[in-house]
């Protein structure tokens, strides 16, 4: 078998949803990413990613969180409810590397892993969602106040409806339920 029919078996049957983006948009995708969001390969060709997101807020929001790390490192992570065909939201990892640094979404290579099995989706708004992202990356409320320009007191409030939404007792107990850690 030559390298490069290696190289796209790899790619196209991968355990992980890999997809190629160009600006943002589905280039191409393997079977296991067809599957997370519903249907084949095929269907996801020339597919603005920003319908696989909750929102068109958490597209933006994402989007420029996303862009900034991109810009400093070359690649990204995190840990997001995504939009399945179907309009079923579920959690998701995400993670992407830029083939093109200058430009970070210009090209590049993107894992999705399903998380659903491991952690439910609970009906949040726009702000909890972005809340509950920022908490499982470890962010105080202080930090997460600076970066959605809004006092540590408010991120307080909304952390105390995530753990009454979540039914944790306690911050960390929160943090594990959002991260699907075992308590």
């Amino acid at each position: 078998m030559m390298d490069d029919e290696l190289s796209e078996l790899g790619f196209l049957h991968a355990p992980v949803g890999l997809a190629v983006l160009e600006s943002r948009v589905i280039k191409g995708c393997n079977v296991e990413f067809a599957q997370v969001f519903g249907g084949v390969p095929a269907d996801y060709a020339n597919s603005p990613l920003q319908e696989l997101y909750a929102s068109l807020q958490d597209y933006e929001t994402i989007g420029a969180r996303g862009l900034a790390a991109m810009l400093k490192t070359g690649s990204y992570t995190d840990e997001r409810i995504m939009r399945r065909r179907d309009g079923t939201l579920f959690w998701c990892r995400v993670r992407g590397h830029s083939l093109t640094p200058d430009a970070p979404f210009q090209r590049g290579i993107w894992s999705f892993a399903d998380l659903s099995e491991e952690r439910p989706v609970v009906a949040l708004t726009q702000r909890e969602r972005e809340v509950a992202m920022l908490t499982c990356r470890g962010l105080t409320s202080k930090e997460i106040g600076r970066e959605l320009d809004l006092s540590y007191r408010t991120i307080e409030v909304y952390r105390a409806r995530l753990q009454q939404k979540f039914g944790a007792r306690k911050l960390a107990e929160l943090v594990a339920k959002l991260s699907g850690m075992p308590l």
